[in-house]
C-alpha cells in the first residue's frame, strides 16, 4: 500500500467490515427477512454466520496465498484482481437504491440458513483471496498486535453492522430504502473505488520492480 502504518491496516479492517456488513447481498437479505418474519433475534443468528463460515474460508485461503506469495508476479496478479473486485463491489455500493425483501418466502432455522449462504456465496472466498489475506500479510509485517486488530475490527465491524440493521428493520422495514442509507452506500462506494486504485497500484509498483 502507499501509506503502510498500523493505523492504516486497522482502518482499512474497520471499513471492510463495514461495507461487506451493510452491503446488499445473501446474508444482509437474510438478515432483513428473518427479523421480519420472526425477530431481531433470528436477525441476529443469520448477522454471527461469518463467525463459524470465515475461519476454514480463511484458513484455505492463508495457504493459497502463502504458495503464491513467492512469486512476485502472481503477487502483481492477485492485486490487480482485488482491485477489479473493489472496482466491482463500489460500481455495485454506488448504484445501490434499497434493498428489497420476500419474507413470506423464507422458513425458520435462521443460523443454518446464514451458514449456507455464508457458505455458498463466492464473496467471501474472492475477498479474502484477493483483498483481505493480502492485506493481513502486509499488516503482519508491521506488528502482530496489526493484524490481529486489523481482523478483530473487520468481524466487530461485519457482524455488529448486521446487528445494527436487524434493529434497524424491526423498528422500521423502511430503513433500506431511505436517503440515509443510500448515500451511506454511495460514499462506501466512492470509498472502495480509491481502495481498487490503491490495489492496482500496488500492482503496477510490483511488475516495474520486476522490470528494473
Amino acid at each position: 500500500m502507499i501509506i503502510e502504518s498500523s493505523f492504516t491496516f486497522i482502518t482499512m479492517g474497520a471499513f471492510f467490515g463495514l461495507t461487506a456488513g451493510i452491503s446488499p447481498g445473501p446474508l444482509l437479505t437474510l438478515v432483513i427477512t428473518e427479523t421480519l418474519k420472526h425477530n431481531k433475534k433470528e436477525g441476529i443468528k443469520i448477522a454471527i454466520a461469518p463467525l463459524i463460515t470465515d475461519l476454514p474460508i480463511i484458513i484455505v485461503t492463508y495457504f493459497i496465498f502463502s504458495k503464491l506469495s513467492q512469486f512476485n508476479i502472481l503477487l502483481s496478479l492477485i492485486s490487480f484482481l482485488g482491485g477489479i473486485f473493489f472496482a466491482y463491489l463500489g460500481y455495485e455500493t454506488i448504484k445501490t437504491k434499497g434493498l428489497y425483501y420476500e419474507a413470506q418466502q423464507l422458513k425458520a432455522e435462521s443460523l443454518k440458513k446464514g451458514i449456507t449462504a455464508n457458505i455458498l456465496n463466492p464473496h467471501p472466498y474472492v475477498f479474502w483471496l484477493t483483498v483481505g489475506i493480502p492485506t493481513a500479510f502486509k499488516a503482519y509485517e508491521i506488528n502482530l498486535i496489526t493484524v490481529i486488530l486489523y481482523f478483530f475490527l473487520f468481524y466487530v465491524l461485519l457482524i455488529g453492522s448486521k446487528i445494527g440493521v436487524a434493529l434497524l428493520v424491526e423498528k422500521s422495514k423502511t430503513f433500506l430504502t431511505n436517503k440515509a442509507y443510500r448515500l451511506t452506500m454511495k460514499i462506501l462506494g466512492t470509498a472502495l473505488f480509491i481502495f481498487a486504485a490503491l490495489f492496482i497500484y500496488d500492482g503496477i509498483n510490483i511488475i516495474t520492480d520486476l522490470i528494473k
